[in-house]
């Protein structure tokens, strides 16, 4: 009888805007069958930092965010600070 858990990446978005949101789970396993699953989001912006984020979220990143996107996002972000103002 062994337990185990384990921690995937099982769900990446990237909205319209370029954030992008992915979900980790948790997973506790007896023999092969699952116990429990809890669940972490997390969400990034683009031209965030990446250090320390899981691989594959890395990768989908560094596709959606083109300098198109950057840009936009950063104008986006500008025009709202005015808008405070």
């Amino acid at each position: 009888m062994a337990i185990t858990k384990e921690k995937v990446i099982d769900q990446i978005t990237v909205t319209e805007n370029g954030i992008v949101l992915y979900r980790e789970a948790t997973r506790i396993m007896e023999d092969g069958s699952e116990l429990s699953k809890t669940y972490h989001r997390s969400s990034l912006a683009p031209a965030q930092d990446l250090t320390g984020i899981p691989a594959n979220v890395v990768a989908i990143c560094n596709v959606a965010w083109t300098p198109e996107v950057i840009a936009a996002y950063q104008a986006h972000l500008a025009s709202q600070a005015i808008a405070r103002e």
